[in-house]
C-alpha cells in the first residue's frame, strides 16, 4: 500500500455534479442518498417546525436524543450542518503536523485540510487487497488519520478489530461512518465506543433519511475534541428544522425503520451486483464484498461507458476524481429492482452486449 502526497485529483467533484444542469431527466445512480426519502412522518415533523423559525435554533433536545442513541453523555456529542461540516472543522480546530487520508475515499476531508493549509499524504489501497486496509501501511508518525466506513466509493467494510490497531497515543483517528446504518446491524461499527483513545466518529442523518438538502449530521468524541471543535463552529449552525430532524431519526421507531430500509438495500444490492457479473466477458469487473448502498466497478472505457449511459437516460458517478482510481472506475447507487433491470439493459447497450 503506497504512501504519496496530494496530487491533482478533482477533489471537489462530487455525485450531485452527474445530474445538476440538464441531469433531472436522468435516473440517478451517481447520488448515494436512497431515492424514495425523507419519508411522509419526517416530512410532517420538519413542516411543523417552520412554525418556530421565529426563535434561534435550540439543539439541546437533538443532541441528548443522539447521546442517547450511542450510550454517550452529551459532552460527546458534536451535532453539524452534515458530516461535511465536520470535517472543516477538524482541519481548522486540530493542532497536527502530519495528518494521512486512506484513499480511495470521500475526498472532502481531503480537500478541507488542504484549503486549512495542511499537507496531507494519503495511503492508497490496492484493487489487488479488494481495498482492504492493512494498518502496518499508515506512517507511525501521522497523528491524525482519516478512513471511511463503510468506506465510499469501495463499498468496502473494514473491520472494527482493523481500525482500533490505528488508534495511538498522540493521533487522532477520525472514522467516516456516513453509510453505517445502510449496513445491516451496523456491524464493524465504532460509534458509542470510549476505549479507543483519540476516536472521533462523523455521522451522516442525510443519506438514509434523503435529508441532503437539510444538511445534518454529528461527531461522536473525547469531551475535550468536541468542546475544541465547539469553539471553530459559528453560532447555530444547525437549523432548527435539522435539529428536529436530527432527534426524529434516532428514535427508536425511525431506527428500526433504518433497520428494516439497510436490509431491502442489502437485498437489492445483491441483485445488482448479480447482474453487472453477466458483464464479466465484456470486461467489467465488481469490488465485492460490498456493504454499503453503492457498488464500484472497474469496466473499460469507462468515460465513453458513462456518456452513453448518459444518453440511454442513467447518470453514474465517474470514478477518477478519487485519489487511487482512474478513469476505467464508475461508481453505482443502489436502487430498487426495477430501476436496476432498467439500469442493466441500459449497461447492456452501452457495452454493445
Amino acid at each position: 500500500m503506497p504512501t504519496e502526497p496530494a496530487s491533482g485529483h478533482d477533489l471537489r467533484h462530487h455525485g450531485d455534479a452527474e445530474v445538476r444542469d440538464g441531469g433531472g431527466t436522468l435516473v440517478d445512480l451517481a447520488v448515494n442518498v436512497r431515492a424514495d426519502t425523507p419519508p411522509a412522518w419526517l416530512r410532517a415533523r420538519m413542516a411543523a417546525s417552520l412554525a418556530g423559525l421565529a426563535a434561534y435554533p435550540d439543539g439541546r433536545a437533538a443532541r441528548a436524543a443522539v447521546a442517547a442513541r450511542h450510550g454517550l453523555p452529551v459532552e460527546r456529542v458534536l451535532l453539524t450542518a452534515g458530516a461535511a461540516e465536520a470535517f472543516v472543522l477538524l482541519a481548522r480546530a486540530l493542532k497536527v503536523s502530519r495528518p494521512v487520508v486512506v484513499h480511495p475515499q470521500f475526498t472532502e476531508p481531503e480537500a478541507a485540510l488542504r484549503d486549512a493549509g495542511h499537507t496531507v499524504d494519503r495511503v492508497l489501497l490496492r484493487e489487488s487487497d479488494g481495498f482492504r486496509l492493512d494498518p502496518a501501511a499508515v506512517p507511525e508518525e501521522a497523528d491524525l488519520v482519516v478512513v471511511g466506513n463503510p468506506t465510499n466509493p469501495t463499498s468496502v467494510l473494514h473491520p472494527a478489530e482493523t481500525l482500533t490497531r490505528l488508534s495511538r497515543h498522540g493521533r487522532t483517528l477520525v472514522v467516516d461512518e456516513a453509510f453505517m446504518d445502510a449496513v445491516p446491524g451496523e456491524r464493524e461499527a465504532l460509534a458509542g465506543r470510549t476505549d479507543v483513545p483519540g476516536l472521533v466518529v462523523l455521522r451522516s442523518l442525510t443519506k438514509t433519511w434523503g435529508l441532503a438538502g437539510l444538511r445534518i449530521g454529528y461527531v461522536l468524541a473525547a469531551p475535550e475534541t468536541v468542546a475544541q471543535l465547539e469553539r471553530s463552529q459559528p453560532l447555530w449552525p444547525v437549523s432548527t428544522p435539522a435539529l428536529v430532524a436530527a432527534e426524529a431519526c434516532v428514535s427508536p421507531a425511525a431506527l428500526a425503520e433504518a433497520e428494516e430500509a439497510a436490509r431491502v438495500v442489502a437485498a437489492d444490492r445483491a441483485h445488482l451486483i448479480a447482474g453487472l457479473r453477466d458483464f464479466a466477458s465484456h470486461g467489467l469487473r465488481v469490488t465485492d464484498p460490498a456493504e454499503a448502498p453503492f457498488v464500484l466497478v472497474r469496466v473499460p472505457a469507462a468515460a465513453d461507458v458513462r456518456e452513453r449511459l448518459r444518453s440511454l437516460g442513467y447518470a453514474t458517478r465517474r470514478g477518477d476524481t478519487f485519489p487511487g482510481l482512474d478513469e476505467e472506475w464508475l461508481r453505482l447507487a443502489v436502487r430498487d429492482r426495477k430501476t436496476t433491470e432498467g439500469f442493466l439493459r441500459a449497461l447492456g447497450r452501452a457495452l454493445g452486449a
